[in-house]
């Protein structure tokens, strides 16, 4: 059973103030390329903290983790997985227990906001709930690989998207369709943080948001991603 842990005031200088949760590793998809191979969230505090909600020493139930997001101040801003992935297990997203969650943020208002390495390219389930999720307005964001993953999950239409690039990206890249991408503004300005950004809330933007791999295994995520 996958665990759920939420800080309702995160002390993360990157986020700033603003609720952050943590899920159990058992959530994160086999799909995901980074897993075990240089997540920036598995090493360090951050990683020891995902251990201990992960073996059951912190955190709650699903039930009771949405009462808390449910407790969120209204219209505040609530960063869903620092680490972790959505409900599910086994690359099948839980589409009733995801339902609910974009109900609760929905409910409160809440500028929520996530990233999934789910596969939803071949799989229907993931793909409907996930575009579900964001029509309620809870905005998850698909997560591609590489640049040129970029244009087939756009071409979806059930989600923005955020992709890893490769570490010399220039702040703003384009696809072999066309499709803007632009390098998360926290990694280009040391002062910004997602509390004072918040495009990755935004599902209408007209542009993918890039991600430089970062942290301490930042060299292991850009091979284990074709982003040398």
């Amino acid at each position: 059973m996958s665990n759920y842990h939420l800080t309702k005031v995160s002390n993360n200088a990157k986020t700033g103030p603003i609720a952050v949760s943590t899920s159990s590793k058992s959530t994160c998809p086999d799909d995901c390329p980074l897993k075990e191979k240089g997540c920036y969230a598995g090493n360090g505090p951050l990683n020891l903290h995902w251990q201990k909600v992960t073996n059951g020493e912190r955190g709650v139930s699903f039930d009771d983790f949405l009462l808390q997001v449910g407790a969120l101040p209204i219209k505040s801003e609530y960063r869903h997985n620092q680490a972790g992935d959505l409900p599910g297990e086994n690359g099948q997203i839980d589409a009733p227990k995801l339902a609910r969650l974009a109900a609760t943020t929905k409910k409160r208002k809440l500028r929520a906001f996530t990233y999934s390495h789910y596969n939803v390219l071949t799989n229907l389930n993931n793909r409907l709930a996930i575009k579900q999720a964001n029509d309620d307005g809870f905005t998850i964001n698909l997560s591609a690989n590489h640049i040129n993953e970029v244009d087939d999950l756009l071409a979806l239409n059930i989600a923005p998207v955020a992709v890893i690039m490769p570490m010399n990206a220039p702040k703003v890249s384009y696809t072999a369709a066309g499709n803007k991408i632009v390098i998360c503004p926290a990694q280009t300005n040391d002062e910004t943080r997602c509390i004072d950004c918040m495009l990755c809330a935004n599902k209408d933007r007209n542009f993918s948001i890039g991600f430089l791999p970062h942290g301490t295994s930042a060299k292991k995520a850009a091979l284990a991603t074709n982003n040398l």
